[in-house]
């Protein structure tokens, strides 16, 4: 049905006086953002004095950052400080998980998957079970964040928003897989480590804990994704989400390197929430519980009956997942940690 715009008109009263102050042109105009070699990013419209990142955010409104300001306008309550929730690499993180989305209903072929032995088919599901669980946490924890992050910060809104999105799409995919070949969910996890991420009061805190340490695990686990699966849909599904998780750990690396540089004083602070870290994850395996464990030992040794091989190779795991750790602390300025890591992880070091 047309929209018949001249009644429409009729019966609206117009505004007795419009307001066109607006109109004036701002020192800023002229100011032209333009594509670089990757496109419109979020770097290249960073130009002049949009580009001027304030260390506080002072007026604590929802105006976007180099808007004019507005007298009268509510505050929302942004409380967080640059410092707190800054990452050098938020901007390239960002544009890189927009142009590297994937659909788990299209890009994993589900077609082709077949029937398993039994063993393997429930191990498989109880290791996407503990999965899916993780991955609501990791979606959840930076969500809950956002609130407190200025407009005048908007380049770590858009990362968080976009790690959001990510973690949907891996226990979307996880939970696919547990329902897809006849396993179905199983058994969830005790919740108290992933309890605890979320429960950071702090979001260097909340990042050492669960970028660091427990995403970082999670990435070297997605890296062994080619030893856990029997079938193409598996090895295509941990391939996806590594490079999601890839990116997670290098904004956690990134933070707590700047917060290293610009505040040395809270040194100290980085180093008591790594000690809770390494407490919460020591006694978890490869961050698995619930019978997750197990189930990766089936996985990895091809079935219940090489349980023995599937525990050896998990070692090896673990071992690479304690080194791999211990290089993003050596990036990020904290190579002092190898002597006061965990005695549940000090054993799987290198040499250095």
């Amino acid at each position: 049905m047309a929209i018949d715009t001249g009644e429409m008109l009729k019966e609206t009263p117009l505004p007795e006086s419009l307001d066109l102050s607006w109109l004036k042109s701002s020192a800023d105009w002229g100011i032209k953002a333009k594509p670089g070699k990757r496109g419109l990013t979020l770097d290249e419209i960073n130009v002049g004095p949009y580009g001027e990142v304030p260390s506080e955010a002072h007026d604590l409104t929802m105006r976007p950052r180099g808007a004019v300001a507005r007298a009268g306008v509510p505050r929302v309550g942004y409380t967080l400080p640059k410092n707190d929730v800054w990452a050098s690499n938020a901007t390239l993180l960002y544009e890189e998980a927009v142009q590297r989305q994937w659909s788990s209903a299209t890009d994993i072929p589900w077609e082709t998957l077949e029937e398993l032995p039994d063993d393997i088919e429930l191990a498989m599901s109880q290791l996407c079970t503990f999965l899916t669980e993780v991955e609501f946490i990791a979606g959840d924890t930076p969500a809950q964040w956002l609130p407190s992050i200025s407009n005048e910060h908007y380049e770590i809104k858009l990362y968080l928003a976009s790690q959001i999105m990510d973690e949907a799409r891996h226990l979307d995919v996880f939970r696919k897989r547990a329902l897809a070949n006849g396993g179905g969910l199983m058994s969830g996890g005790p919740g108290s480590g992933l309890r605890s991420i979320i429960g950071a009061r702090d979001f260097s805190e909340m990042s050492a804990i669960m970028h660091i340490i427990g995403e970082g695990f999670i990435q070297t686990l997605f890296r062994s994704g080619e030893l856990l699966s029997h079938n193409e849909v598996e090895k295509r599904m941990f391939r996806l989400a590594v490079q999601d998780e890839s990116r997670h750990v290098s904004f956690g690396v990134m933070h707590l390197k700047h917060i290293l540089e610009t505040e040395p004083e809270r040194r100290e602070e980085i180093h008591s929430y790594l000690d809770s870290g390494e407490e919460i994850f020591a006694g978890t395996g490869v961050t698995a519980t619930g019978g997750s464990i197990e189930s990766l030992a089936i996985l990895l040794g091809g079935g219940r009956d090489k349980m023995d091989e599937g525990l050896r190779i998990l070692l090896a795991v673990r071992k690479r997942q304690v080194n791999e750790y211990m290089h993003r602390l050596k990036v990020a300025g904290l190579g002092d940690r190898r002597a006061r890591m965990s005695n549940q992880f000090s054993p799987f070091l290198d040499p250095d």
